[in-house]
């Protein structure tokens, strides 16, 4: 996939959802994994656009994992001159002292917190007034089933958030585009990603949900753009509403 496709759907994003405004100053949550590192580069190249005025930086929070490739991400940002930071953390020990009881892995929640802490105290620090995660509409679909399995609750993340405590957005500019096109976007574009060391990578309520969405993809493929198409319907919503047992 060409990356005028990628830059194409984050344009289509950024105009349904006003994402973007003139001024900003963006912080890309780089992990270094695939979607991240595509979304690191196209919005250096939506810089370009007409209109666009707007500046960027990456940060990485280096949770302390051993063997995590940074000279890869290192070059990669030299490549394209993007400005990158990476934050060495402790956070892999704290982590190793709250495993779970039941299964002894580490709690992907609490990993989740506290990354997320360092990446806003960062942005702050560097005059950034948006965050912009590499989430997509895939992560969006298996957001909403896991909140409807282990929460009852029929949601999932917004592509533009307010978080008022940190006096900061966040946003995801790929909420519009499918990981097999983030996965074809990078082979065809050398776009690297760093080899994942997360002791729980591939055992993770997320990848059960993903497995289980592409088993149905398979049965249905019409569902995939369906399922994507029915996050932004907000005109054909209907839930059972309680308030009608008194008319």
């Amino acid at each position: 996939m060409k990356i005028q496709n990628i830059l194409r759907q984050i344009r289509k994003a950024d105009q349904d959802f006003n994402l973007i405004e003139d001024g900003d100053k963006i912080a890309i949550a780089l992990s270094g994994g695939k979607d991240s590192m595509l979304l690191f580069v196209s919005l250096k190249m939506y810089q370009n656009f007409k209109g666009k005025n707007f500046d960027l930086i990456g940060i990485h929070v280096d949770v302390g994992f051993e063997e995590f490739e940074h000279e890869l991400m290192k070059e990669f940002a030299r490549q394209y001159d993007l400005e990158l930071y990476i934050e060495k953390t402790k956070i892999f020990s704290i982590l190793s002292l709250e495993k779970n009881q039941k299964n002894g892995k580490i709690q992907c929640s609490l990993c989740s917190t506290l990354k997320k802490g360092v990446l806003f105290e960062k942005a702050k620090e560097y005059g950034c007034n948006k965050i912009a995660l590499g989430h997509h509409g895939d992560d969006a679909i298996e957001t909403l089933l896991l909140n409807m399995i282990h929460g009852s609750k029929i949601a999932t993340f917004s592509p533009k958030q307010y978080m008022s405590r940190m006096d900061m957005d966040m946003i995801r500019p790929m909420v519009y585009l499918k990981e097999e096109e983030i996965v074809e976007a990078c082979k065809a574009n050398q776009i690297p990603s760093v080899r994942r060391v997360c002791p729980n990578d591939g055992y993770t309520q997320r990848q059960e949900a993903k497995e289980l969405m592409e088993k149905f993809y398979k049965l249905y493929p019409m569902a995939h753009d369906n399922f994507l198409n029915s996050l932004s319907n907000e005109e054909q919503v209907s839930l059972w509403n309680k308030d009608l047992r008194s008319k």
